[in-house]
């Protein structure tokens, strides 16, 4: 009987930029109601919590939802991505020059204060952005000593992380040719005979 009562839901896109409130009595009846409200297709389509990105995919789990619980849903191959900030850098037009540099590592910075473990995730150029940066260049987005403090400790953190990145690439490449060179017969792996005097 208490599946029979249908609650509120709030949905969104991949993006976030689409959001709408539905009601549903069920899962399926949820995923009916997604093409209309988001325009999304009726194939593909996946549920998750839009807080964390858990999966919604049976009627039990979904059965405990509380009402006005938000969640995303995802279409094909789109994934979960946890709601990062807008980059909001107010500048002089005499910066522009290095505007998309400056937002890119304030969006970035904006990303990792809400979780410093993503750094290890962040490709080599967003890490050599990082770590090139000028904390004090900041100065527009953050005030106080200790976000500065934490903005060392990132450009800090992402310039060993990259020198990892790269040993590690360094390393594979190194594998790499080894293995072509036992492959073609190039390389002799034994030991050099010595002779006997």
């Amino acid at each position: 009987m208490e599946n029979e009562l249908n609650k509120p839901y709030k949905i969104c896109d991949v993006n976030r930029e689409k959001k709408k409130g539905v009601v549903a009595l069920s899962l399926e009846d949820l995923l009916l109601k997604v093409p209309e409200k988001l325009g999304l297709p009726a194939e593909n389509l996946t549920v998750v919590l839009e807080s964390d990105g858990t999966e919604v995919d049976d009627e039990e789990y979904f059965s405990t939802l509380d009402p006005d619980t938000s969640l995303m849903i995802l279409h094909g191959n789109e994934r979960w991505a946890p709601n990062m900030p807008k980059c909001q850098v107010s500048l002089d037009q005499t910066d522009d020059v290095h505007l998309g540099d400056k937002c890119q590592v304030a969006s970035l910075v904006g990303r990792l204060q809400h979780n410093l473990c993503h750094i290890s995730l962040l490709g080599g150029q967003d890490l050599e952005l990082l770590s090139d940066m000028d904390p004090d260049s900041l100065a527009d987005i953050v005030t106080d000593r200790d976000n500065r403090i934490i903005l060392e400790h990132i450009k800090e953190a992402s310039g060993r992380i990259l020198l990892e990145k790269r040993q590690a690439q360094d390393a594979m490449e190194l594998l790499k040719l080894y293995h072509q060179s036992v492959s073609n017969g190039t390389e002799d792996v034994s030991p050099p005979k010595q002779e006997r005097v």
